[in-house]
């Protein structure tokens, strides 16, 4: 409140005279107040500037100058972007299928620029750019997203069309790495056997063209599993680099998963050498496995579960037929013993040849092509496979099985031997995995297995299988877990943090490239230097 002050204290005779009197100035914020009988006249301290005659001061030339600035406007700049879609840089360091959903929306769109307006970037411009700046709190690298700062304000049609364009192919490359689609699974390591499903980027721009919040489209686009979730707080408290690294290297592979795991699986996380059974995103069952050796390692993979094998048959594989068994066919020593034929009935195989039963002693061992035969051993004692097999169809041609090499699984490190992951409890789950999908009983999965014979149960609703790399957990209470890195697949790749500055940034480095420095708009152009 401005500080008045009194000027002049009249009797009540005088009221009525002096008020017409205050009409007729013009001082403002006059105030009367009545005290008793008499009136007291308050005026600010700084009254505006009069003449001597009492009039008001005509403002100087200065202040008729000052003009209120002109509300910002929308950017029609369609025929500008049409000529910068042609140019060659559009598509340096973009995926192209970002580079044709941005020709295909810019081409079909007449409205105004979404990104700019004409005093800069908009509201929605700025929303994306903030988001892109905040990707390490997501466990990406702002400087993979190029984009120009937030307070450039290109003033050339060309220059626009650019900064428009940018902005739209960085938030498209931040959808693609939301869902882990900026690296190859299988370029990283062979053991994946994963196909990435990535936001399609063509309804990507038509969401963050509609959506008031374009930032929140963005970030929404990460994975929503609970340990993604866990992990990412985490990251916030990283205590070290290799911490901070290997929280993201886990995140990245949480990016590749499915969306939707299913309400019951079957999730074998190869370093924790253990396998889960959870229902309703609760685990109600855990095992130990052994899984594969690192020169034959277990694949990562998700496949559906189908089919429950007890007292298993065994196909000898042919590698295993030349090694072993040959050599004893043909009257040489091997691993097995015995002689002639005996080798055979010794481990209980049986010879087929197109599916029919073959007599052994009918063949000639030292000319025979082995691979034109088929070697099949049955259930028993010997047999690797034990007594209970899960299949789940996928290209590696791996499944879940029992074995007879129990003290495997009591080891602390359990890699070691064949690819395909060893179980231990296996009637256990099986009847757990039955009783979910058949429901089969635990006493008819035991009866089964102790009658010997193979027997075949088809899942009537198959239940997922997720066989994960997953390094680092994080459990209910917020407790970071960690697991031996047993196929050395955490610092495959070399750290990508170029730099802790916000994305005025640079492109995503493709194999075998350094990363493309970050460059600066030259001249204040943003077009000498846009995607």
């Amino acid at each position: 409140m401005r500080k008045r002050s009194s000027v002049a204290v009249l009797d009540l005779v005088g009221v009525c005279a002096l008020t017409m009197m205050v009409g007729l100035l013009s001082v403002g914020d006059v105030g009367l107040a009545l005290a008793d009988s008499s009136v007291i006249i308050e005026i600010p301290d700084n009254p505006v500037t009069q003449d001597g005659d009492g009039a008001q001061a005509p403002p100087s030339e200065a202040e008729e100058n000052v003009a209120e600035p002109a509300p910002p406007q929308d950017l029609f700049i369609a025929e500008a972007i049409a000529q910068k879609l042609g140019a060659p840089t559009l598509q340096k360091a973009q995926h192209p299928d970002d580079v044709a959903a941005v020709e295909a929306f810019y081409k079909a769109r007449s409205g105004p620029a979404l990104w700019l307006t004409s005093a800069g970037l908009s509201p929605k411009g700025l929303a994306v750019l903030e988001a892109l700046a905040k990707a390490d709190d997501w466990g990406l690298e702002p400087a993979l997203f190029r984009v120009p700062p937030a307070d450039y304000s290109p003033s050339t049609p060309e220059d626009q069309a650019a900064t428009e364009l940018a902005i739209s192919l960085a938030a498209l490359k931040y959808a693609r790495a939301a869902k882990g689609g900026l690296s190859v699974p299988n370029t990283i390591s062979k053991i994946y056997e994963l196909t990435l499903t990535v936001h399609p980027p063509e309804t990507v721009m038509k969401d963050l063209a509609s959506a008031s919040a374009p930032d929140s489209v963005l970030t929404g686009l990460h994975p929503k599993h609970e340990q993604f979730t866990r992990l990412r707080q985490a990251l916030a408290k990283a205590n070290s680099e290799d911490e901070d690294l290997r929280l993201r290297r886990n995140m990245d592979r949480w990016r590749w998963m499915p969306d939707t795991l299913g309400s019951t699986y079957v999730w074998l996380n190869i370093p924790e050498f253990t396998v889960h059974v959870v229902e309703d995103g609760k685990t109600v069952q855990s095992e130990n496995v052994v899984v594969g050796g690192v020169s034959t390692p277990t694949p990562v993979l998700t496949a559906d579960m189908t089919e429950i094998v007890f007292n298993p048959e065994r196909i000898v594989p042919q590698s295993v037929i030349r090694r072993d068994v040959l050599p004893k066919l043909r009257g040489s020593g091997s691993f097995f013993g015995g002689g002639s034929t005996a080798i055979l009935d010794k481990y209980g195989i049986t010879v087929k040849r197109r599916g029919k039963t073959v007599d052994p002693k009918t063949i000639d061992w030292k000319k025979v092509n082995p691979s034109t035969l088929t070697f099949v051993q049955k259930p028993g004692r010997t047999n690797i496979l034990g007594k209970v097999q899960f299949l789940y169809p996928n290209d590696r041609k791996v499944f879940m099985r029992d074995t007879i090499l129990r003290g495997q699984l009591a080891r602390e490190v359990r890699a070691e031997g064949a690819k395909d992951p060893r179980v231990a409890n296996p009637n256990k789950l099986a009847a757990r995995l039955l009783a979910k999908s058949n429901g089969v009983s635990a006493a008819k999965v035991s009866q089964m297995i102790s009658g010997g014979k193979t027997n075949r149960i088809k899942l009537s609703k198959p239940i997922p299988v997720h066989m994960t790399y997953f390094t680092a957990i994080v459990d209910e209470a917020g407790t970071l877990e960690t697991f031996e890195d047993v196929y050395k697949l955490d610092a495959l790749r070399a750290p990508e943090k170029a730099s802790s500055a916000p994305a005025e940034q640079t492109s995503s480095p493709t194999a075998g490239e350094a990363p493309t420095p970050a460059r600066k708009p030259i001249n204040g152009s943003l077009a000498t230097s846009s995607p």
